[in-house]
């Protein structure tokens, strides 16, 4: 069956088709970086001003346009949805399918093509991220890319070297502007260890690195350098500003352990994480396959180390190592499946044992225990986690089914003999538990979470009205309100709030501009109602406004309006 469906590069990209692009829009954007994204290509679309980031029309200096022109580009095809907004990550999907297939066809042979992919599929978090609307799943891909062209410039005799010296260049290049230089410092580091590796051999010559250097600077310049020639360095000042931030804070509360991303590896990239332990000793048989797993191990543990170094710590930060550790552990099922005597290290069969038992029960208990809440949800301390709680969501002990089908293919790994089925079904389960996980459980774990919020600001898509969260950061008022530009008045009146402040708006920055003006509808003469979100732990803040109306109160959430202080004509 594996064969079949993974024969080639167009039945592999109809299989990724078919899995990750139904039922993207299945589900609201998650807060925050779905939304984000999503409403940063929305603006775009409806300023018209394609060369600059915004939010809240506001400039938005953390991340480069290209992800938001695929967005926009999907939603001029889709419309402004859901859907369009996860649609060039289901595309990445089946991009990446194609060329690891490919990559590891050309390196080794079709039995590791085919088991990379299906190491890919049957991986948690890498399935999942290409269900999302988030940036990382291409700018992970451009990195790849641009690191397995290296790696093709440091093969003897290779032809072609100033072609490879260009893709690579390209690849570097649209990953800057995906989502920044940390993919130059990245590749760099790799590049350095490799040469450390090898006894300060460094593989190619300096017009190859020149060409390399030129083309990455002339990709980045398509839009770096005209922001800069249009709007000076202000984007990238501050651009700059907030990556120091990630790497020497805890910014935005995500400062986590040192281990925080190995525990998530282990998890989340389960089972392939157990066998990339093993696939690490593998040898393996050519100097070209030697050279790629030296590579691969190499960008693997750069990665994890620099993003465990870095202060802030968020999931996705390490996904860069999904392409090394998916690669790695296919040496070592390609190694079993055409010896039939390597087996698996009794430590790693109780880990995965353990591991594996873990997230079944999780998927397995969680309907459960949502279906009787009542019986436990006094003893939840936070008020708005038990608010979201509150949510009206059926649950069912079938929606726990995905967990089942884990546990049975973690279960036949362990107990059978036969290691191509067993290896087989133990992807093939973890395959069906994410797909069945994001159809059944995500929809109502997003419900739980933040529906009330979206449906109260969805309503407010057709009223001329300002929309504001208070006490908490989220991005839900403005693409789910669809939020349009200020006009000239409103503008107006926001300055000479402003202005009155001694704050002049062209010396302001992002969040100076977003605190003055939730500040100003609040509290100032404003020329239409306005509409606020709160968390119900923080109600007391609005509750004591005589200005505001209190609307209702839903699922950890309370909801205000204020009336316009000041007719439009003025």
């Amino acid at each position: 069956m594996m064969k079949i469906l993974l024969r080639n590069e167009f039945t592999i990209g109809v299989l990724a088709a078919l899995l990750f692009i139904p039922f993207l829009g299945n589900v609201h954007l998650f807060d925050w970086d779905e939304i984000n994204f999503a409403e940063s290509a929305r603006e775009m679309i409806v300023s018209g001003n394609y060369l600059s980031v915004q939010i809240n029309f506001i400039p938005f200096t953390e991340k480069p346009p290209l992800f938001f022109w695929m967005q926009v580009l999907s939603m001029k095809i889709f419309g402004v949805n859901e859907f369009a907004a996860r649609f060039p990550n289901a595309i990445c999907g089946i991009f990446t399918l194609v060329v690891i297939f490919r990559i590891g066809k050309q390196i080794f042979n079709e039995q590791f093509a085919r088991n990379w992919v299906m190491i890919y599929l049957g991986t948690f978090v890498t399935f999942i991220y290409f269900k999302s609307g988030i940036i990382d799943p291409w700018f992970n891909l451009f990195i790849f890319l641009a690191i397995y062209n290296f790696y093709n410039l440091t093969i003897p005799h290779k032809e072609k070297r100033n072609k490879l010296a260009i893709l690579t260049g390209l690849y570097l290049g649209l990953a800057v502007l995906t989502k920044g230089p940390v993919a130059i410092l990245i590749s760099l580091l790799v590049y350095i260890v490799i040469v450390l590796l090898n006894r300060f051999r460094f593989f190619i010559n300096i017009k190859e690195f020149l060409i390399i250097f030129i083309t990455t600077l002339l990709v980045c310049f398509t839009w770096f350098g005209i922001d800069l020639i249009q709007h000076g360095p202000t984007f990238l000042i501050e651009f700059l500003e907030r990556q120091i931030a990630i790497f020497s804070t805890n910014d935005a509360d995500h400062g986590e352990p040192f281990f925080y991303h190995w525990w998530v590896l282990l998890l989340g990239c389960f089972p392939a994480s157990i066998f990339f332990m093993k696939g690490m000793l593998i040898k393996t048989d050519t100097s070209n396959q030697k050279g790629f797993k030296q590579w691969m191990l190499v960008l693997f543990w750069v990665t994890l180390l620099l993003f465990s170094i870095v202060k802030t710590k968020i999931v996705h930060y390490s996904s860069l190592c999904w392409f090394p550790l998916t690669a790695i552990a296919s040496i070592y099922i390609t190694e079993a499946f055409s010896k039939n005597n390597v087996k698996l290290h009794v430590a790693l069969k109780v880990i995965m044992a353990f591991v594996g038992v873990l997230l079944s029960t999780v998927f397995i208990i969680l309907p459960f225990a949502l279906m009787n809440k009542d019986r436990w949800v006094n003893l939840v301390d936070d008020p708005f986690a038990k608010g979201n709680l509150a949510a009206q969501v059926q649950w069912y002990w079938i929606d726990g089914l995905g967990g089942f089908v884990l546990l049975f293919g973690v279960l036949f790994y362990l107990l059978s003999k036969q290691i191509k089925l067993k290896t087989g079904i133990l992807f093939l389960s973890v395959t069906v538990c994410c797909l069945y996980t994001t159809i059944m459980i995500v929809p109502k774990i997003e419900a739980i979470s933040q529906r009330a919020n979206i449906e109260f600001f969805e309503k407010r898509q057709t009223e001329d009205c300002y929309v504001e969260t208070v006490a908490y950061k989220s991005y839900v008022p403005y693409f789910y309100a669809r939020k349009k530009p200020y006009s000239k008045l409103q503008q107006k009146l926001i300055d000479s709030v402003m202005i009155a402040g001694s704050l002049q708006p062209d010396t302001l920055s992002t969040k100076q501009m977003e605190r003055n003006f939730n500040e100003w509808v609040i509290n100032g003469d404003i020329d239409k109602p306005a509409y606020f979100s709160i968390k119900v732990q923080n109600k007391q803040m609005l509750d004591t406004l005589p200005s505001l109306i209190k609307l209702y109160e839903k699922n950890g959430f309370v909801f205000y309006k204020r009336e316009a202080k000041i007719s439009s004509a003025q």
